[in-house]
């Protein structure tokens, strides 16, 4: 068995005890243990105070495993024995390893004897496999084997210490240590090239400085940093690294580069990387970006077409222009002859390309193309040109010369071609014979190529109609050739033109057609025919044959035709004068206007005037005659003379004597062309003028309501009919506009709002040019009747009369507007009235008792509504106490206020005297007893009485007596302790609707408290209940929510604090309302498409029995699971 060595000198005076402290060694050591997890936790809780607490606790343990150690010496074995010593077997070493990995520290001992505990830089970590305070930290291990290895989970930064494994000395075996250094390695956190996102464009001029910042953050141990240019590395002559701390434990480093790119580094990707243990070799740490270099492109080039090429019209040519280099790509631009033609291009990485594709064409012969290439870095663009070499044939050949020629006239001809490249050759034929003997010269055309043209003369030679003419021109080069056809006509004069379809002197009636043929024989070319009317051009029909040509004209005769001179003209090329032939025509028509004059202008009444009808041209000469309203009137002074297109006027008049009355007479005209059975006729309407007059109105009094609006419009007859109106009332002139309450509106007199004091005479007087006229008018105003005053106070003995008297004021006022009445009462028996000045009076004979109360004076002229007012007749009575069952008891509970109520009616006033066993109380003399007096109306006056806290003797029966001149009247009050209400004494219907039913109820005795009231209700036929609460202060209640057309009982009952009062008897009732049918017109079928309520009711009927048939079968389905479930 192994001995145990002591580890500390001081602890060896025990060993004397080790037999018998071996098991209290055991106890303490696990009692110490439980202390330090303790310790350990309350340590852990209370962070702040660590470091205070850290020498302490280091102390404290020294001391305990020393004291441990010391007491493991005693043992229940034999005597100490000289053995091996404990040793280690696998003594702890450095260790390296990552952030977030497991480190596992070894330590196993050999012969081990002590106890093992883990130290961290001095702090001891205990005994326990399971460390307090250190939730990652455990010793894994048997001590059997000796093993203790300490495993840290998911290592961090502070776990980067110095580590000790400690055996402690047992018997004769001495304490034994071995240390081991925990390195814990952190990868960079972050890399990047500042200012720069990863593989992103960084965009530079060509030759300007760059400079690129790589950091790598974070990192334990401080990473290393490579830079790279593509995919090899870069190692430039001169970099600036700087490494950081940043945070405690961590390091950050920089390397920055300084570039002056070129073209070569465009594209160019620059990366840095990141070196450390810590990173996976294959998952390098890298920030790239890419240089974009910005520099000149260059220079262009142009291929599809070599200088000195020839092309011709028509072939298609591509013109592709390139530019390689250039950041960005170069603009390629191509230009013809200085003119921008095509900006579109396109790139391909480096590589810009414009392809400019057209048909040649004549004009681009020599012009010049050229492409220019730039970019943002070029300070002049870059050129390439070429200019292009066409060939083509002329496109035409223009022959100019006349077209028409006389017999042996010598003509001239040329022939011009349109541009031709080379120079187009010329060759005549004329009559169909080639022409040698030409002139020819060719000039540069602005269009391109050149221009040929050739002159030649040509005789007309007789027995022809015509002379053909052709021009050739050839491109010899293209052998193209193009022909141009040019007709001479040979000139020949026609014969004299023939007018046919009509014989001068033949009438024609105006309004008929009337047609005239011209035609001309011979002539080369035929004759051109031309109609004229009076020298002035006409349009016609033109009919040409083989040797004639025709013109036709169609005329409408009208009155312009008549002695109007027709004539047809021929001509053609080969005459100097028109040859020409005319007619005249001869046309009836009939007078196209009739127009009257009126002598004077200004017609009034007591002048004569003279009527004058003339009548416009006609032939022969028109028939005039006057006619009023259908019967001819006899005119004077008939006279005719020459008129228009040899026609005839002719005039008529008749004179006349004006009066007012002929205003507005309409007299006519009529002039007749008897031989053409037509006329035209004209009227005039007399214009007299005079001065306004009034159309007599209605009435001359204007009646109204006071509040209503109000219009009296006048009417006037007058010449000119602009008449001017103006209201006056008393001299004062009315307003015009609508923004008064009373305006004028020319002949209307308008008020918005009548008020009763706008009655009287209004005068409106309408002038004219001619005169004025005046017209009253008288307002009436009718209001509606108010009381003034009515008698008061009015108090008379028994059997003496009584006057009562009302004062009204209304329009119309009479003694029928006033009526007195009283509900109850028979007003014959007693009263008359009499009527005097808008007074009523009301007489009643031997007033008693049952007179006393309020006749009403009614006020109604029917013009507004009726008014009214209660005029009190008080008749004097000896009082009359109420006893009514809520009067007649009161109730309080001990000790509290009690008060009794006396209500009674009397006149005069009564006097109030209270009783209790006989005896006068003695009011308002002690506390006790208080007496409270109102007026309630003015018959009515109520006694309080008020007994103040209230014993059991002041309990029972007390005497009101009210008293006046004429008698006096005993009642009993009763003063009973609170208690449940008593039942309402009644209840009424106040209405009935189709689902609602409106009850109101008379309380009965409150029982002294406070109560409230609840109405239940059933159908008729069923014995269940609802119920309703009523409202606050309130003995009425409206029940809704009814079957319609169902009979329902009621009954009510009163509750306070202290309980409830029995139901009253079921035997109030009432039917709610059903449908009410369409009336029977609006029920019927129509042909609009109406829907009979028999239908309705048919239709609502089958959906409701088709709800119930639904509900039947929804009960069965519940019926039928519960079954199977049962």
């Amino acid at each position: 068995m192994a001995c145990n060595m002591a580890l500390n000198p001081v602890l060896t005076q025990e060993e004397a005890h080790q037999q018998q402290q071996q098991q209290h060694l055991q106890h303490q050591e696990f009692q110490q243990l439980q202390l330090q997890q303790q310790q350990q936790t309350k340590w852990q809780q209370h962070a702040t105070k660590r470091r205070r607490c850290h020498q302490h606790w280091i102390k404290n343990l020294q001391i305990l495993g020393m004291a441990v150690i010391a007491l493991s010496l005693t043992g229940p074995g034999p005597a100490p024995c000289h053995a091996q010593q404990q040793k280690f077997r696998t003594t702890p070493h450095d260790l390296q390893v990552l952030e977030g990995a497991e480190a596992m520290m070894r330590c196993e001992v050999t012969n081990l004897a002590g106890a093992v505990q883990w130290t961290k830089d001095g702090f001891a970590l205990g005994f326990s496999a399971v460390i307090p305070g250190f939730p990652r930290y455990s010793v894994l291990g048997d001590r059997k084997q000796g093993v203790y290895n300490l495993r840290i989970s998911n290592a961090s930064i502070n776990d980067d210490a110095e580590y000790q494994c400690q055996v402690g000395p047992a018997r004769l075996n001495s304490a034994i240590r071995a240390n081991a250094k925990l390195t814990v390695i952190s990868a960079p956190a972050s890399i990047e090239i500042k200012g720069y996102a990863h593989n992103s464009k960084v965009e530079v001029r060509e030759n300007q400085d760059l400079q690129l910042k790589c950091i790598v953050a974070n990192a334990k141990p401080a990473a290393q940093i490579v830079w790279y240019r593509g995919n090899v590395e870069y190692k430039p002559e001169k970099r600036d690294d700087l490494v950081e701390e940043a945070i405690p434990k961590r390091w950050t480093t920089t390397s920055s580069l300084k570039l002056k790119p070129g073209p070569d580094d465009d594209y160019t990707e620059y990366t840095c990387q990141a070196k450390h243990k810590a990173l996976s070799p294959d998952m390098p740490m890298r920030a790239t970006v890419q240089l974009s270099v910005l520099y000149p492109p260059g220079p262009p080039y142009i291929e599809g077409y070599s200088q000195g090429d020839t092309l011709r019209r028509g072939q298609s040519v591509e013109l592709m222009c390139r530019s390689r280099g250039g950041n960005p790509p170069a603009q390629l631009i191509w230009y013809k002859n200085g003119s921008q033609i095509r900006m579109a291009y396109r790139t391909a990485g480096r590589l810009s390309e414009n392809i400019y594709a057209f048909t040649a064409e004549a004009g681009d012969n020599k012009a010049r193309f050229r492409c220019e290439a730039s970019n943002v870095m070029s300070q002049t663009p870059l050129k390439a040109e070429v200019d292009l070499s066409v060939l083509f044939a002329p496109t035409h050949v223009t022959v100019m010369g006349p077209t028409e020629a006389r017999v042996g006239d010598i003509v001239p001809l040329t022939c011009t071609t349109a541009p031709s490249n080379p120079p187009a050759e010329i060759k005549w034929m004329v009559g169909g014979r080639q022409v040698r003997n030409t002139t020819f010269s060719k000039t540069i055309s602005p269009e391109g190529g050149w221009t040929s043209t050739s002159n030649i003369t040509a005789i007309v030679e007789p027995h022809k109609r015509s002379l053909v003419v052709i021009c050739h021109g050839l491109n010899m080069q293209l052998t193209e050739n193009v022909v141009s056809t040019h007709t001479i006509n040979v000139l020949y004069p026609p014969a004299p033109p023939l007018i046919s379809g009509y014989i001068e002197g033949q009438i024609i009636p105006a309004g008929s057609v009337q047609k005239l043929l011209c035609v001309s024989s011979g002539g080369n070319p035929l004759a051109t025919l031309t109609w004229y009317k009076n020298d002035k051009r006409i349009n016609s029909v033109i009919r040409a044959a083989d040797k004639s040509v025709s013109a036709e004209i169609t005329i409408l005769a009208n009155v312009t035709d008549n002695q109007a001179q027709y004539r047809c003209e021929a001509s053609n090329s080969a005459t100097e004068i028109p040859l020409f032939q005319s007619t005249t025509l001869s046309v009836h028509f009939a007078p196209e206007t009739v127009k009257i004059r009126i002598e004077p202008e200004e017609l009034r009444p007591g002048m004569q005037a003279a009527i004058i009808c003339d009548s416009s041209s006609s032939n022969p000469p028109a028939k005039l005659s006057w006619w009023k309203d259908g019967i001819p009137i006899e005119g004077i002074n008939n006279t005719s003379k020459p008129g228009l297109w040899g026609g005839t006027v002719s005039t008529l008049e008749f004179r006349v004597n004006i009066t007012q009355e002929m205003n507005g007479v309409v007299y006519t005209c009529q002039s007749a062309n008897e031989a053409l059975q037509r006329s035209v006729h004209e009227a005039v309407s007399l214009d007299v003028l005079y001065r306004p007059k009034f159309v007599p109105p209605p009435s001359s009094t204007a009646v109204g309501v006071e509040g209503e609006s109000l219009q009296v419009a006048l009417q006037t007859k007058a010449n000119p009919t602009a008449v001017e109106y103006k209201w006056t009332k008393d001299g004062a002139t009315i307003p015009q506009g609508g923004e008064h309450r009373i305006f004028a509106d020319g002949g209307s007199l308008n008020f918005s709002r009548l008020h009763r004091d706008d009655a009287g005479v209004y005068s409106c007087s309408a002038s004219n040019t001619q005169g004025k006229a005046m017209l009253n008018i008288t307002v009436v105003v009718e209001y509606g009747t108010s009381i003034k005053t009515v008698s008061e106070n009015i108090i008379v003995n028994p059997g003496e009369e009584a006057m009562l008297s009302c004062s009204v004021e209304g329009k119309p006022l009479t003694e029928e507007h006033v009526k007195w009445e009283r509900v109850g009462y028979d007003m014959t028996v007693k009263t008359s009235t009499t009527f005097a000045n808008g007074t009523s009076y009301l007489h009643l004979k031997d007033a008693q008792r049952e007179d006393v109360g309020n006749f009403r004076c009614v006020a109604d002229n029917r013009v507004a509504n009726p008014t009214n007012r209660d005029v009190l007749l008080v008749v004097k009575f000896a009082p009359e106490i109420t006893k009514s069952p809520t009067m007649m008891r009161a109730a309080s509970g001990t000790g509290e206020r009690g008060r009794l109520p006396c209500r009674a009616q009397a006149s005069p006033k009564p006097q109030f005297i209270w009783r209790q066993d006989k005896k006068d109380l003695p009011i308002n003399r002690t506390y006790k007893y208080e007496v409270e007096e109102r007026k309630i109306d003015s018959l009515t006056y109520e006694s309080t009485l008020i007994v103040d806290k209230v014993a059991p003797a002041d309990y029972g029966a007390y005497e009101c007596i009210a008293r006046n001149e004429l008698g006096e009247t005993i009642e009993t009050v009763r003063l009973e302790i609170t208690s449940q209400p008593d039942p309402p004494l009644s209840l009424n219907i106040l209405n009935v609707t189709h689902d609602a039913v409106t009850v109101a109820w008379t309380p009965g005795f409150d029982g002294g408290l406070k109560a409230s009231y609840r109405v239940r209700y059933r159908i008729v036929d069923r014995e269940q209940y609802k119920y309703i609460d009523g409202l606050p202060n309130s003995h009425k209640l409206t029940i809704a929510g009814l079957r319609m057309d169902t009979l329902y009982l009621f009954s009510v009952m009163a509750w306070n604090e202290l309980g409830q009062s029995a139901y009253l008897p079921d035997l109030t009732r009432a039917q709610t309302k059903g449908l009410e049918l369409m009336p029977a017109e609006l029920t019927e079928n129509s042909a609009t498409g109406n829907i009979p309520n028999l239908v309705i009711i048919g239709i609502s009927l089958a959906a409701f029995g088709f709800l119930l048939v639904n509900a039947a079968l929804v009960a069965w389905f519940f019926v039928h699971q519960r079954r199977k479930k049962g």
